[in-house]
């Protein structure tokens, strides 16, 4: 099967171009060997199948970050057949240095010159056969959100796939770097080098003082780099500097010759909106609204309409399940742990999926207008008044899905201070994996202000990474703090078919976790919650109720002491949706719902209620978060550090909570 590979800056629209070619036939993985996402999807066209990778998104192919080295070392070592670099019209200077990199490579390339549309309203003109002859690759203008285009994308790309030659334009370095490129190359070939790279590629890359490339180099040929870069520096600037140069000055004079730009800057819609939505005081209360309005809907939405008929259905179910098992005469123990463990520990965690479906069917909406971004400039400020990168809060954000893909997010920090603080902070983030959790003990206490608890919970989760991100900042990473830039792009409106695969993307990954991992975990706890033999099921004389007897007095202070609790918590550290199954299981085995409710409200008060919630969103993260942690920073010691201060900053604030809420007479 023919590979097309996909590569583009953020924002630039190849993430919608990826779903309109592949529509729901995609998966998501990793890298072999590494942690950064991968995505990939089959296109059909024409009765033969191609394989589609969306490479992450990258504004270069350096090696200042991960993203970058798998890009570039895909397009080079897998050897797509062809690329299609996405270019934003709208950003055409700044776009297409990634694509003089990708002329340098001497790969396969095709210009999908994406968001033509948005161009077109800022006066922009753009001629593609002109920009096309100066770049010497295919250039097919494209509305990717509208599939304008997309035909003629596909066809050129397989068309140009076939051609044997390419005869795309070189970027003129000038007499002296050509001189010494030439040179190096030369040297390069003859020492029979296996890095699966182009030998002028190589050559360029020395030149930039590549430092990945520079590592996997003899270090004979590193020595023959350096004096010619000392040669070209006596002669002029920096190697490093004058190929940048060449590349922008490359990059004009095709401009100039191919786009026309009106004289004065138009002012677009997104620019009146952002002068109300990024306003310097107005900017975050509209944020907190707007997060607020997403909580309301969620409930409104999720519970009042979705929710009511999953809980029927699930009700239903296990009582269907539970007279048929009687009526075979099944083993007790078989109809028990059917019913009381899977439909009872599982069921508890599905009954949710509406809420959650809700949730990210929402922020997949904010995302897809351009409203993300925005909130992360409108909070660079407060993230550096504490010492932290405005990117920072990106990975946070990212965070709130999964704090396993927010942790690997950090990847595009290019300071190691500003990465590590992010991925030490990063685990404070409410995940999707715990909102089940809260939407028990709202609605078993709370249900009058739902929404608005539910905005607390995720603002204090926030609050607190900020807080330790300023103390890591002046204590264990001491240095300089890098400066953030960032580019927004033009609000559109969200393409429904991009929204709901991003939702599915998210809900998905939890139905895997609900059916693999919390299952094998609750399986595992329901056997220790009946043995040994004879003792009464899920009672404290089990093997799981003397585990939990034993873990509890560290949680009384706290005032959620009993075993059940302890038990939850414990398997929280497995997967954060096991909390709730487990919870749902050993309250004697109840089953989703009112059941399970009332059964919390039997065991906690509002003020433990609180204690709790507020514990489960700082404490030790699960098992999968700790794992990336201990790959994105290559130290056991890093993730043993966040696994004990995250258990002790949960125990310490859930304690505080109880204890002060006590002194001023709450229960």
């Amino acid at each position: 099967m023919n590979t097309i590979a996909l590569v583009g800056n953020p924002n630039s629209g190849k993430t919608t171009l990826f779903n309109a070619l592949t529509g729901t036939n995609q998966h998501v993985g990793n890298w072999p060997g590494v942690t950064v996402e991968k995505k990939e999807g089959t296109l059909n066209f024409n009765g033969k199948k191609y394989n589609i990778v969306d490479l992450p998104g990258t504004y270069s192919l350096g090696a200042y970050s991960e993203d970058e080295v798998v890009a570039r070392d895909f397009i080079m070592k897998d050897n797509p057949d062809i690329v299609i670099n996405v270019v934003d019209a709208t950003n055409i200077e700044r776009n297409l240095y990634l694509t003089t990199q990708l002329l340098e490579m001497g790969t396969k390339v095709i210009i999908a010159l994406n968001m033509m549309d948005e161009a077109k309203e800022k006066n922009i003109s753009i001629d593609t056969k002109k920009l096309s002859k100066e770049l010497g690759v295919p250039v097919i203008a494209t509305v990717a959100s509208k599939k304008n285009g997309i035909e003629d994308l596909i066809k050129k790309a397989i068309d140009f796939m076939e051609k044997e030659e390419i005869s795309q334009n070189k970027i003129d370095y000038g007499k002296d770097i050509d001189l010494e490129i030439n040179k190096l190359k030369e040297v390069i070939e003859n020492a029979n080098l296996n890095t699966g790279y182009p030998s002028e590629w190589i050559a360029i890359k020395l030149l930039e003082g590549d430092e990945y490339i520079s590592k996997i180099i003899d270090k004979n040929i590193l020595n023959i780099a350096q004096k010619s870069s000392d040669t070209i520096a006596v002669a002029a600037m920096e190697p490093e500097l004058i190929i940048v140069d060449k590349r922008y000055e490359f990059i004009g004079n095709i401009v100039n010759k191919a786009v026309k730009k009106p004289k004065e800057e138009v002012i677009t819609k997104s620019d009146k909106i952002d002068k109300v939505l990024t306003h310097k005081w107005f900017g975050l209360p509209i944020f907190a609204l707007i997060m607020l309005a997403v909580y309301q809907l969620t409930f409104a939405i999720g519970e009042d309409i979705l929710q009511e008929g999953l809980v029927a259905g699930m009700e239903a179910l296990t009582e269907a399940i539970e007279g048929f098992l009687i009526n075979i005469n099944a083993p007790e123990l078989l109809t028990a742990f059917i019913t009381d463990g899977i439909l009872g520990g599982v069921g508890a965690v599905v009954e949710f999926i509406p809420l959650i479906m809700v949730l990210y069917l929402l922020l997949g909406i904010l995302e897809d207008s351009g409203y993300m971004a925005r909130a992360a400039y409108v909070m660079d400020r407060i993230m550096r008044s504490v010492g932290l990168h405005g990117k920072t809060f990106i990975s946070m954000l990212v965070g709130v899905g999964c704090n396993v893909p927010g942790i690997m997010a950090t990847r595009t920090l290019d300071s190691k201070k500003d990465r590590m603080i992010a991925i030490l902070i990063n685990p404070f983030i409410s995940c999707g994996a715990r909102l089940p959790i809260y939407l028990v003990f709202i609605s078993a206490f709370f249900p009058k202000h739902k929404a608005l608890i539910l905005f607390s919970i995720y603002a204090f989760g926030f609050l607190v990474a900020i807080i330790m991100g300023k103390i890591f900042s002046k204590t264990l990473f001491e240095g300089e703090s890098s400066y953030f830039v960032m580019e927004l792009p033009p609000y559109r409106i969200p393409t429904l078919k991009g929204t709901l695969l991003n939702m599915w993307d998210k809900v998905s990954s939890f139905l895997k976790r609900a059916g693999t991992v919390i299952f094998a975990v609750v399986t595992i706890l329901w056997v220790l919650s009946v043995l040994p033999y004879g003792v009464e099921p899920y009672s404290e004389a089990s093997i799981l109720g003397k585990i939990g007897t034993f873990i509890a007095p560290i949680f009384k202070p706290a005032g959620f002491g009993t075993w059940q609790a302890s038990v939850g918590l414990f398997a929280g550290i497995v997967a954060k949706e096991a909390v709730v199954a487990t919870l749902g299981m050993v309250y004697a085995g109840v089953e989703e719902g009112a059941k399970l409710i009332s059964a919390v409200q039997g065991a906690f008060t509002p003020l433990s209620a609180i204690s709790f919630m507020a514990m489960t969103l700082l404490y030790t993260p699960c098992a999968a978060v700790i794992g990336t942690i201990k790959r994105e920073t290559n130290s056991t010691k890093w993730a043993a550090f966040t696994a004990f201060y995250t258990f002790a900053i949960g125990w310490i604030v859930s304690v505080l909570i109880f204890q002060i809420g006590r002194l001023f007479g709450l229960s």
